[in-house]
């Protein structure tokens, strides 16, 4: 299926928002909760499906939704669709800070692959799919990067990363990465996991036992604050279970605690 044609317009800096104008009849499918407004008449839609073969029949769509199921995202895609008679607009983000990657996969080779997180939007025509990672290793010390979303197609699709977004073109090269640290990566590129040095640098490094590897050439793309990190650092540094502050500044932070009436 071709997919729709669609125009965006990308808002922000640090915490970005696409908005995307859809020509009367067109349609764009997005993750479950990542609208922030859209024009009236525009219509949407909870689906099974990417809407990518529309012929495909129930235990299809059930398929891919227990395919999504293991990515950890909602079985659902959200499909909108401009019914009126002029252009209507569309707006996306995600639901924590960082940057908006859009990629025409007509000029990339029509497939992308990408953390099972990443994905934001696309053009309806889009193939949302998933790949599991062929390496042994890979599987038992991947983490984020062992269940990755496939995107396939010809129109525009857009990724969501955290912090700062990275592109780094691989000419017959070997990088090594944090594995939250991949956004999305050319299907050419070979991925693998590798211990991260020695015994002692492994347990006592602080950037995990494991690093991820791409190798070959392709296209990179990389991000500076993966949630999980974030979400690590808020746990850390929140109040523990029954009042037992620990956060940073401790004399001083209690003082404030006690100014705001924060008082346990």
């Amino acid at each position: 299926m071709q997919s729709h044609e669609i125009d965006f317009v990308i808002h922000g800096n640090d915490m970005q928002t696409v908005a995307i104008e859809l020509d009367p009849g067109e349609t764009v499918i997005a993750e479950a909760g990542t609208m922030n407004w859209m024009d009236s008449n525009i219509s949407f839609e909870t689906k099974m499906g990417d809407g990518s073969e529309p012929d495909k029949g129930l235990f299809g769509k059930l398929l891919d939704a227990g395919k999504r199921a293991l990515t950890g995202e909602s079985i659902f895609i959200t499909h909108f669709t401009n019914t009126g008679s002029g252009k209507k607009e569309v707006a996306f983000a995600a639901p924590y800070p960082g940057a908006i990657i859009p990629l025409d996969l007509r000029e990339i080779g029509g497939e992308i692959l990408c953390q099972k997180d990443a994905f934001l939007c696309a053009a309806l025509g889009t193939s949302v799919s998933i790949a599991f990672n062929k390496r042994l290793g890979s599987g038992f010390f991947g983490g984020e990067g062992f269940i990755l979303q496939r995107l396939r197609g010809d129109g525009m699709a857009f990724l969501h990363a955290g912090g700062a977004i990275v592109k780094k073109e691989l000419k017959n090269e070997k990088l090594l990465i944090d594995t939250g640290c991949i956004v999305g990566f050319s299907p050419s590129l070979d991925y693998d996991i590798q211990r991260s040095g020695n015994l002692k640098s492994m347990f006592f490094g602080g950037e995990g036992m494991f690093l991820a590897t791409l190798q070959g050439t392709g296209t990179v793309y990389l991000q500076s604050l993966p949630f999980s990190r974030l979400a690590d650092r808020i746990i850390r540094s929140a109040p523990s279970v029954g009042g037992n502050q620990k956060g940073e500044g401790s004399v001083l932070g209690g003082i404030g605690r006690l100014l705001d009436g924060d008082n346990y």
